[in-house]
């Protein structure tokens, strides 16, 4: 679904690339998580496999960028759009100010494409059932919580039927209960066949949610793997990523002898709880 290869990008007015040779496949219908300390580059990314770059931004492109089998830098920005969606960091950027209530927001994009006013009514009923805000749809906009503006914004997207969704950071000025909200959609998201694309530093969530992880740092795809294993990598820390509270408790119990050398350590409290179980009976025995 998502094929990126040898792909370089310097922004306009530069020569120093930002990217340097990076190579992607998301096989379609999957989730693929994208970590990466701060100025990795995880934004740049996001824009190149959503058409924003060069589209939008400019600057120089190498390399070939195939989303849902169309050659990103080939089509126009309408056309790539058709193809995959992005949500941003900030919610309330996202909201197009144009419309009084979230039904009018949600079926703002399918106005610009003409569609029919039936089909929009039915499109904004079934992705409101979907991410379970059908009782915000009379609201204003401006007066929702962070997580229910940012589940707009997802909605929006969901709503115009792109075989891909891309996230930066989308819950990076979202409070716990928040992000939880916006997680959980992700997981209803899966069951529709979508495939996304999360650029996230939250890593327990990932854990939960992502088939693959992608580790991004001095301006490369450095490392690839299942999400357990690689978020519980010691490297994260070396690459300025870091490592969840469980990744961190379970690490010092084994390196005090703890728990066993080879034991396989947690990232979510998901993984923590059974480990930390086992060790509590060993203990007891």
């Amino acid at each position: 679904m998502i094929d990126l290869t040898d792909v370089s990008y310097a922004y306009p007015d530069t020569d120093r690339f930002v990217l340097s040779h990076i190579n992607l496949n998301v096989p379609a219908g999957t989730v693929a998580g994208i970590v990466g300390a701060s100025g990795s580059g995880k934004t740049t990314l996001a824009k190149i496999i959503s058409g924003f770059v060069p589209h939008v931004d400019g600057g120089q492109l190498e390399g070939t960028v195939v989303v849902d089998g169309a050659t990103v830098a080939d089509v126009t920005l309408a056309e790539a759009v058709s193809h995959v969606g992005l949500v941003i960091q900030s919610p309330f950027n996202q909201i197009s100010g144009a419309k009084f209530t979230v039904r009018e927001e949600l079926a703002f994009g399918l106005e610009n494409l003409g569609v029919a006013r039936e089909e929009m009514a039915e499109r904004v009923a079934e992705v409101a059932e979907l991410l379970g805000i059908t009782s915000l749809l009379e609201r204003s906009p401006y007066a929702l919580s962070g997580g229910q503006q940012q589940l707009v914004a997802i909605a929006s997207m969901i709503i115009m039927r792109t075989p891909v969704l891309v996230m930066d950071e989308p819950t990076s000025q979202l409070d716990p209960g928040g992000t939880r909200m916006v997680f959980d959609v992700m997981s209803s998201l899966r069951d529709t066949g979508i495939t996304l694309v999360i650029f996230e530093h939250k890593l327990e969530h990932l854990r939960e949610h992502a088939d693959v992880i992608h580790v991004l740092a001095d301006h490369q795809l450095i490392a690839s793997g299942p999400a357990r294993s690689m978020l519980a990598d010691p490297r994260l820390e070396e690459w300025g990523i870091g490592s969840t509270r469980f990744t961190t408790a379970a690490r010092a119990a084994r390196d005090r002898g703890l728990l066993a050398k080879n034991v396989e350590l947690p990232v979510s409290l998901q993984d923590a709880v059974p480990l930390f179980e086992e060790f509590d009976a060993k203990r007891g025995a």
